[in-house]
């Protein structure tokens, strides 16, 4: 498969990617609100702690297994009338709750099946808006674009909670839900009437000669051309490892902050509270941050002192004192704020690096290899957190963070990721030429 060259996006490009980011923005509020209604309502309906973590792995497990697919098929189809039935789709699917919720109808199963057919779907709009954002956006502001989307993250992360359980107060839980419909059509909108470039795909015969095109290639065969890009790319390769050794010592360490509060540091809900908005806060000031600053001119360099301050602050948390809570405040609001220092520029890079025909693979395949490490640290973070204390997760976090930043400026292929790119990209994926639809109405 050869392509073209790449026509660079529109001076005036501000306006037609902000309209569509405010419009998927409002749907991200929208599902963050929805979720937290429906664990809510599994709590107070059930209150088993086992049916929570189902809920948490029926949400993350079609991350795993339908990602890396879903990405193939991004790179195949058109990636803005993917965002638009995915969202359309998963509206549909909360109206299938909401009219089972009021006739008294909704069970658990009923949840389950909501939360796995919104994390499918969402497996599919992630990548498509990923990969869409890197064609609609000059290279040099791509960093600051990720860290406005680390803020706004960070922003769900504080508002979406309390404003949740405000609007239970307010409403039943289907008249939460039913906000989640609305923003979705919010969403939906915009992509009626601003194009998204697409990438040209020319797969040419064996004989490479033009007007001999051998038949598209199987869903199978983009993925198998996914993975041999990643491999192929030993800076991209290392990253990901990184990626998911960070995951699998980090995460229980953040799903363990109950245990933490209530058995190191005698305290209760309100100050896990204060403990997760720290999080959120500095997830929105490093977010700010970014976005004005954008880094420095090697973004790799900016993330790999990222991870090293991420890790400074979780070892400041696991090494607080039981009297001393605002010290791991500190921690947490310094790890928080670290967070979009490493993966803002990370995204970055793989926005300006990775061939835009590749982009839905390659995010899904990197997004799908470090969420598989959450229910894997998962199965053995209770038990040594039982024979050890909850502590350990933090300091080992903190150590490993601080040891894998340090170390990666030693790796030539993680220094240079973004000089050497994919060592095949001539043959494989050169830079494609973006065609705009000539109309706006969806195809």
């Amino acid at each position: 498969m050869t392509v073209q060259s790449t026509t660079p996006p529109p001076e005036r490009w501000a306006p037609r990617f902000f309209t569509i980011w405010g419009g998927q923005a409002f749907s991200l509020l929208g599902s963050a609100l929805v979720q937290f209604a429906l664990v809510w309502w599994l709590t107070q309906k059930t209150g088993s702690a086992t049916v929570l973590a189902t809920a948490t792995l029926v949400a993350v497990l079609p991350g795993i297994f339908i990602g890396p697919f879903a990405g193939a098929l991004v790179d195949r189809w058109n990636r803005r009338l993917v965002m638009m039935v995915a969202d359309t789709l998963i509206a549909v699917a909360t109206l299938g709750l909401i009219a089972l919720y009021a006739a008294g109808l909704m069970q658990v199963w009923h949840v389950y099946a909501v939360m796995f057919i919104r994390a499918a779907l969402g497996g599919f709009h992630w990548p498509a808006m990923q990969s869409s954002t890197s064609l609609m956006v000059p290279k040099e502001q791509l960093a600051r674009i990720a860290g406005i989307n680390q803020t706004l993250q960070g922003v769900m992360n504080i508002v979406a909670p309390p404003l949740g359980a405000l609007l239970l107060g307010f409403l039943p839980l289907n008249g939460v839900m039913a906000i989640d419909v609305i923003t979705a059509l919010l969403a939906v909108m915009p992509l009626f009437f601003i194009p998204i470039p697409q990438p040209v795909r020319d797969d040419l015969s064996a004989t490479g000669q033009r007007g001999q095109a051998q038949a598209a290639p199987s869903v199978w065969a983009d993925l198998r051309a996914g993975l041999r890009y990643v491999a192929g790319w030993p800076g991209l390769m290392a990253v990901m490892v990184m990626a998911m050794i960070i995951n699998f010592v980090v995460d229980p360490a953040f799903s363990l902050m109950p245990i933490l509060i209530t058995k190191h540091f005698g305290r209760g809900a309100v100050e896990l509270g204060w403990l997760e908005s720290s999080w959120g806060i500095g997830v929105v000031v490093g977010g700010l941050a970014l976005s004005v600053w954008g880094g420095f001119k090697r973004r790799v360099v900016t993330s790999l002192l990222g991870i090293v301050g991420m890790g400074i602050g979780t070892l400041i948390v696991g090494f607080s004192p039981a009297a001393a809570f605002v010290m791991a405040l500190a921690g947490m609001f310094f790890a928080g704020f670290m967070n979009p220092i490493v993966n803002g520029p990370f995204m970055a890079v793989l926005q300006s690096m990775v061939a835009p025909e590749m982009q839905g693979r390659v995010f899904s395949l990197i997004q799908s290899a470090a969420t598989a490490m959450m229910p894997l640290s998962l199965l053995v973070a209770g038990p040594l957190a039982d024979a050890f204390g909850v502590r350990v997760w933090y300091v080992a976090g903190g150590v490993l963070c601080i040891a894998i930043g340090l170390i990666a400026f030693l790796v030539p292929a993680i220094m240079h990721v973004e000089d050497n790119g994919h060592k095949t990209s001539k043959t494989v994926a050169e830079e494609p030429s973006i065609v705009l639809p000539e109309s706006t109405a969806v195809e």
